[in-house]
């Protein structure tokens, strides 16, 4: 029996692991959960898995919580340190980090530090403290199993192989709902066609970034730090069908590929099983019926995100956290409806030309580039001066 730890159990990366908990009870149970602000979902959760902790966003939804369930033997704390709390509960042994943005980073570095598996799927700590994450997972002897279907792709290809072998990784990208676009067009597209992902079902701020394929240029900065591969050795092929997930190629010529359709039960379902497999009730992959996979170089006028982030990370030290700090604000921004499309790589750009890069000693170095960036991001947002 895997005892677990969920943060960020209402959103899509929770739910789903749930729904791989409820079909295989014999093999997890919930300990805790964290949640934002689904109160609805998360009350569902807690009577059907009785989980000991819970942590929600506040004090005042904690309160309401705690007399909506008077009964029920639970733990209800909020904030930071509750998140925490619920990361590096004693009887836990595997965390699944499924928190959307920077939030998650603390919680999953206090869970690195008491030597848990994690199973990642929340990008930010390694795009923002990549290098500190992995000494302190080296250091405490935490393993960290990716949850991401590109990275888990990856470490699935590269499982039996000489490491010293590898050519490159190639990431692989559905290109989002606005890859055919003409450019003209781009500049007018509303949230709710950016929402509409073709081929995966994920939160809204992921769904934005693939739209914009940040998304991919967030996963080449884990790639770097979670499979230690020098940053020019990570490539980014567009593949609408999301067949393939991602490749390794070998020194070689070989070309080693994980497949299967585009459900993230998979990847979720291998990283709490691991090194076993689960046998999900999911279609197969019939190869029969996909008449054609093609594969072909992102452009670089329609996915200027992707050039930023290779940016950030060939420059390193604060400006990876820059770039991602800025990146949540926009998408924020677009989303409200304050914001085009096309001007949140403009955004991004104008807020790394004007940040000062510093080196990264301890998370507060971390921490400090993170607010320095929303902060500077907000105000030219408010001057909305992006040219």
């Amino acid at each position: 029996m895997k005892r677990l730890s969920i943060l960020g159990s209402t959103g899509s990366i929770g739910v789903n692991t749930l729904q791989i908990v409820s079909q295989f009870p014999e093999q997890f149970e919930v300990v805790s959960l964290s949640a934002g602000l689904n109160m609805q979902l998360l009350k569902q959760q807690i009577f059907q898995f009785r989980p000991k902790l819970v942590s929600v966003l506040n004090k005042e939804l904690s309160g309401a919580l705690r007399k909506e369930l008077p009964h029920l033997p639970i733990e209800i704390v909020h904030g930071v340190e509750g998140l925490i709390r619920v990361a590096t509960h004693p009887e836990v042994d595997q965390v699944v980090s499924a928190i959307v943005g920077a939030v998650g980073l603390i919680p999953t570095l206090a869970a690195i530090k008491t030597g848990k598996t994690i199973a990642l799927a929340n990008k930010e700590p390694l795009v923002m403290a990549g290098k500190i994450v992995m000494e302190e997972a080296k250091q405490n002897h935490a393993q960290i199993l990716p949850v991401d279907s590109e990275h888990s792709a990856i470490f699935q290809a590269l499982l039996g192989h000489q490491r010293e072998d590898v050519h490159r990784l190639v990431l692989t990208a559905s290109g989002g709902p606005f890859l055919n676009l003409s450019l003209a067009k781009l500049q007018d597209v509303s949230v709710k066609e950016a929402l509409h992902h073709p081929n995966w079902e994920m939160g809204k701020k992921v769904t934005i970034d693939s739209a914009s394929l940040m998304n991919k240029g967030l996963e080449v900065i884990e790639a770097h730090w979670l499979f230690d591969i020098p940053v020019e050795k990570i490539s980014v092929l567009i593949h609408p069908q999301s067949v393939v997930h991602s490749m390794v190629e070998y020194v070689d010529g070989s070309i080693v590929a994980q497949m299967g359709i585009p459900d993230m039960k998979i990847p979720i379902s291998y990283a709490l099983s691991f090194p076993q497999r689960l046998p999900l009730n999911l279609p197969r992959l019939d190869l029969s019926r996909n008449k054609a996979l093609s594969f072909f170089q992102p452009d670089p006028e329609r996915f200027p995100c992707l050039k930023l982030a290779y940016q950030s990370i060939e420059t390193g030290e604060t400006l990876p956290a820059i770039l991602n700090a800025a990146n949540e604000v926009a998408v924020n921004a677009f989303l409200e409806g304050a914001l085009k499309f096309t001007e949140i790589p403009v955004l991004l750009q104008r807020v790394m030309q004007e940040h000062e890069v510093k080196s990264i000693h301890t998370i507060e170095d971390v921490l400090k580039a993170d607010h320095w960036a929303r902060e500077r991001t907000k105000i030219i947002l408010e001057g909305r001066k992006l040219c």
